[in-house]
């Protein structure tokens, strides 16, 4: 069951899911991957599969379930990621994401915030794999969707390829078969989550080898992925690629992955098309009483590097948090920027 009304008519004829490919995600971002960023994502590439934010299983548990796991059906195919460390809780938890309509249960154990660490959450979950695979176990167990695990190649202290070697062994002994890897290890003392995902080097070839280790199981790749070009140099080596920040900050970017990738149109021409299938959307939004804001901002992006785009942000910036603001802003900023015949994605 999903905890949302049937999507709008300009896109409800999309809510079959496609079937569910890891070749290219959408990585789970706090504060970002939220449902108003994964409705644009989604009327962007019907194949892309998109992330939730990481969910702790106490806050599912204990909160507003029905507020966490809201999503529109429109945003399908769509993963689940949760953060927690708790076998039973995490089994719990991988019930409500069948529950609820999702089409996998991502765990996170490559968030390094200390927030979250405090409370055995995230990449600290590298130097306990034991416990990583009881959960892995405990949620195959409670659910017949896919189980994926979310993880960075170490973190200080426990950096060394055997030990990531073992970590992978035993969750997969556990029934994972698809591990998403981002390409760096996690340094929980002195760094920052920014930091973090900065200073400590990339190491692709680290995940490169692991595929070939351990060719019977699905990794993703992830970490500083950012051009098209970029996106087939790793889908030579791995099964598929996760972008992160630069599908967020370049939205636009999205437009070109299913004829890229999948062999598939492209669903617009131009992003002042997919901004306009995206009103009714919005306005149905602001009826249920969610303030512009908190869904504009995540359309900030949607004209980077178009003339006309700084106009549109700023346009937005200003005038979106007022009060009573309303749909009529999306529209004054979009006429800011001029609307070619076509818009050509930027892929390298």
């Amino acid at each position: 069951m999903t905890s949302t009304s049937p999507a709008p008519a300009s896109i409800r004829s999309y809510t079959v899911k496609p079937s569910l490919s890891r070749r290219f995600c959408v990585a789970p971002m706090m504060d970002w991957t939220t449902s108003h960023y994964r409705y644009l994502a989604r009327l962007l590439s019907r194949h892309t599969l998109l992330y939730t934010e990481m969910v702790t299983t106490g806050a599912l548990i204990h909160g507003d379930t029905d507020r966490f796991l809201r999503h529109d059906p429109a945003e399908y195919p769509l993963a689940l990621q949760l953060g927690g460390s708790d076998a039973g809780e995490l089994a719990h938890c991988a019930k409500l994401a069948e529950q609820f309509g999702f089409d996998e249960v991502n765990l996170n154990v490559g968030c390094p915030s200390d927030r979250v660490q405090n409370n055995m959450i995230g990449a600290c979950l590298m130097a306990h794999p034991d416990r990583v695979a009881e959960g892995v176990r405990a949620m195959a167990d409670a659910t017949s969707l896919p189980v994926t695990v979310k993880h960075r190649i170490g973190i200080d202290g426990r950096d060394s390829w055997d030990q990531l070697c073992e970590f992978v062994e035993k969750v997969a002994g556990a029934g994972c078969r698809t591990f998403i890897v981002h390409a760096r290890i996690a340094i929980l003392e002195g760094l920052s989550p920014k930091e973090n995902r900065e200073i400590p080097p990339l190491k692709y070839d680290w995940v490169y080898q692991l595929k070939q280790r351990y060719p019977h199981l699905e990794i993703i790749i992830n970490g500083g992925i950012k051009t098209f070009a970029e996106v087939h140099q790793h889908l030579a080596h791995t099964d598929g690629v996760m972008l992160g920040r630069e599908a967020y900050h370049n939205p636009w970017l999205l437009a070109g992955v299913d004829p890229e990738f999948f062999g598939a149109p492209a669903p617009f021409h131009t992003p002042h098309e997919a901004l306009r299938a995206m009103l009714p959307f919005i306005r149905s939004e602001l009826e249920r009483g969610v303030y512009l804001g908190h869904i504009s901002r995540h359309l900030l992006g949607l004209f980077h590097g178009m003339p006309g785009g700084r106009q549109f942000r700023r346009y937005i910036s200003e005038n979106a948090h007022k009060a009573g603001a309303g749909l009529e802003v999306i529209e004054e900023a979009l006429a800011r920027v001029r609307e070619p015949e076509a818009s050509p994605i930027v892929t390298a």
